[in-house]
């Protein structure tokens, strides 16, 4: 399994300094970039104060020259925000500014704020994704000129100048939450899927069922499916024990909950309670996610395992500032330390290796003594005089 984070980013309250929120967010992808993070995804968002990255390829390109192993992607580019033509070039172009290190995720835009104030309705965001990717994927994967026309954009016999670093294209992946709609055009396209709302109530229950729908569709357009392709996000925050952990959210939590409440307009994930103990038993409690140690963050991502009945590709948290940066960073150190080896293969083998050894330690300790001993014996027996072994 691969792990990495998904970032919005949730840079809360809004009071706080922007220029140094942002630098903290590079920080954040160079610590995971050295602990042996996989990916990273950078949201789009143009509203409410909090979410306050504009372009996540931009903030890619400057990251990519910041890290040198992490993968990076949109998390997500709002697509029917824009002209697919620019998508696809500035795609191609970051996707050579950091070597082929780039992901490209695409949605219909979470923040109804931001929308409206390019006057689309929420019921119109769905249906555009779906128009624009048919779009996308042929000025990414083709070199024939595209023609298309909607009442928000027009294609003139349009083409790339540039064909992708990664050859023969970076990996595209479409967002979901609780609705079939990512899931279907994941398949009908052979997409990988990020499914934000994994471990909220909804996404949770249809989360084998969002991937039978892949199948479903990937079938109908003979298209391949990968489980390896598919993400689930969900917030978490570690420390060595609950008490520490509860205690190290105090710091930003409850902003974050009064931001999901009252400002961001997305009911699949609104926090519930209005005290801070009411806001961390929705977190621990419901499923949601895990405030806790490093067993129980173990214990959340292997009930994921098993309710999607076939497992996924990489698990990601969710970025938020519920605690301090040093909290945080420890955070990170705790799930790169003690949570990520739990499903990869390095731990299964030195764990069969330290099995093995134990089996062997009576055994094996008994000869090693005797042999020992045996050696010390002749050597104290060769440094004897003659008339002494006489």
């Amino acid at each position: 399994m691969r792990f990495g984070i998904f970032m919005p980013p949730f840079n809360s309250p809004p009071t706080q300094n922007v220029t140094t929120s942002l630098q903290r967010n590079l920080e954040t992808l160079q610590l995971m970039d050295r602990l042996g993070y996989d990916e990273a995804w950078i949201g789009e968002h143009h509203s409410a104060g909090t979410e306050i990255i504009a372009d996540p390829l931009t903030f890619i390109a400057h990251a990519g020259a910041l890290t040198r192993n992490i993968k990076l992607g949109t998390g997500v580019v709002s697509l029917p925000y824009h002209n697919p033509l620019w998508i696809a070039d500035r795609a191609i172009l970051v996707d050579h500014l950091i070597r082929g290190r780039l992901m490209l995720g695409v949605g219909p835009g979470s923040l109804p704020t931001d929308a409206e104030m390019i006057g689309l309705e929420p019921a119109q965001l769905r249906p555009a994704l779906a128009e624009d990717l048919e779009v996308l994927l042929r000025l990414l994967l083709s070199d024939e000129r595209v023609n298309a026309q909607t009442d928000r954009y027009r294609l003139v016999d349009a083409r790339t100048q540039l064909a992708p670093y990664s050859d023969p294209c970076f990996e595209v992946v479409v967002a979901a939450t609780a609705s079939p709609a990512g899931p279907i055009l994941a398949g009908t396209h052979g997409l990988g899927l990020l499914s934000l709302g994994a471990t909220t109530r909804e996404g949770f229950d249809v989360l084998a069922h969002h991937w039978n729908v892949v199948e479903a569709e990937a079938g109908k357009h003979d298209r391949g499916t990968d489980r390896s392709a598919w993400r689930l996000v969900g917030p978490m925050h570690i420390a060595e024990t609950k008490k520490q952990a509860i205690e190290d959210v105090r710091y930003g939590f409850d902003q974050f909950c009064d931001y999901t409440q009252r400002t961001l307009a997305l009911p699949t994930f609104r926090a519930q309670g209005d005290t801070f103990e009411e806001r961390v038993a929705w977190i621990n409690e419901t499923g949601l996610g895990v405030i806790g140690t490093p067993d129980e963050a173990i214990a959340q991502i292997q009930r994921l395992v098993e309710q999607s009945a076939g497992g996924f590709g990489c698990y990601m948290m969710m970025q938020h500032d519920w605690a301090n940066w040093e909290a945080t960073q420890r955070h990170y150190e705790l799930f790169a330390r003690h949570v990520m080896p739990a499903f990869q293969p390095s731990q299964r083998r030195l764990l069969a290796a330290e099995q093995w050894a134990r089996s062997r330690h009576g055994e094996l300790d008994a000869k090693n003594g005797a042999a020992i001993q045996a050696w010390s014996d002749k050597y104290l027996a060769e440094q004897k005089s003659p008339a002494e072994q006489g």
